[in-house]
């Protein structure tokens, strides 16, 4: 009998109001947020901490209080142990949570897994797509804090996951038939945006959010009128576009409406709740868009979940280190891809 552990990271998300800006505060001080030397950040880091968190205050106040991210998360992990408890009957698993910026943190997290006591360990970032700003960043916080036993393997990516691309494709065919199938309609995929300095430093996150829509669009032959946008900018540096308000209201202009799938996150969160299904909503009404839609990220659905335990099968097989999920290579202009960085050591 192996014992198998399994490490979810996420974001993280306030769980109450009085946990907005210390959550904010651990986001912004992070340096693959904020690349400035610690002195310079944790002072900007608290100053933005403490604009935001009123009107991020209200955001959450849409959602009761607090973000849903940990409790769907966790439901993503039973799910998971449950397919994976199916899939290996003869292994002890074990599925945990460890989240960035909120509880549980990676210490936490880290002593859970300890006590578990693995003999395999898989790290399981729930970012479909790479970027240094949210997988790496999250794989280097596990790395310091955990000491445990257990021969680790890391899934970086899974941009072009069956399972993740079909489980985004039923939701976008079920909210269109739901509407009875309205025509002239475009399918929006939204994926939070990055600084173009980040990509343009060899972060391979854009490339993977338009193969993953690429590949979702495939299974979609009733939507030929498609598009890829980012959302969440912030700040005064110059994003990847185009940007998502920017698409909504040239789908206005056109008279077209707008179904909308958020093509990077795999649960709801406030980027969704609020900021798609608020924010943006509004938008498109004001905008003149005669139809606006939104499927659902992909939760628990039972494609992505058999998506994530496939990659826990495909990492197993393998020695040790870090590789994608999926028939998926990163071009070698994306020198932050971690498969690469690893190749290219190996090298010298």
């Amino acid at each position: 009998m192996t014992r198998l552990a399994i490490v979810l990271f996420n974001l993280g998300g306030p769980d109450g109001p009085e946990a907005v800006r210390p959550f904010l505060f651990n986001l912004f001080r992070d340096k693959a947020i904020i690349g400035a030397p610690a002195p310079i950040r944790y002072p900007l880091a608290a100053f933005i901490a403490g604009t935001r968190a009123k009107g991020a205050r209200a955001n959450y106040a849409l959602m009761g209080g607090g973000s849903p991210l940990l409790p769907e998360t966790r439901k993503q992990a039973e799910a998971l142990q449950a397919e994976l408890v199916r899939r290996r009957p003869g292994d002890e698993v074990g599925v945990f949570v460890s989240m960035r910026y909120w509880k549980p943190f990676a210490a936490q997290t880290a002593r859970e897994v300890t006590d578990f006591a693995p003999d395999e360990v898989v790290l399981l970032p729930l970012y479909p797509q790479f970027s240094t700003t949210t997988t790496e960043s999250s794989l280097k916080d596990w790395n310091k804090a955990y000491h445990g036993p257990g021969r680790s393997r890391t899934v970086c990516c899974y941009p072009v996951s069956d399972g993740l691309a079909e489980s985004h494709a039923r939701a976008i065919r079920g909210v269109w038939e739901w509407a009875g199938r309205p025509e002239g309609v475009r399918l929006l995929f939204s994926a939070h945006g990055l600084p173009e300095r980040v990509v343009a430093g060899g972060d391979p996150y854009q490339a993977q959010v338009e193969a993953t829509a690429a590949a979702v669009a495939a299974r979609l032959p009733e939507f030929t009128d498609w598009k890829i946008s980012y959302q969440s900018r912030v700040g005064p540096l110059k994003w990847i576009g185009p940007s998502t308000d920017d698409e909504i209201r040239r789908a206005g202009s056109e008279g077209v409406g707008v179904l909308v799938s958020p093509i990077a996150f795999v649960s709801e969160h406030v980027e969704t709740l609020v900021e798609l299904d608020h924010e943006y909503a509004e938008l498109a009404q004001e905008s003149g868009c005669p139809v606006w839609l939104r499927a659902a990220a992909p939760g628990t659905d039972p494609s992505f979940i058999s998506a994530l335990a496939e990659a826990v099968g495909a990492a197993l097989e393998r020695s040790g280190g870090v590789a994608p999920d999926g028939n998926w290579t990163c071009p070698r202009v994306h020198g932050r891809c971690p498969r690469l960085a690893q190749a290219a050591g190996a090298r010298r």
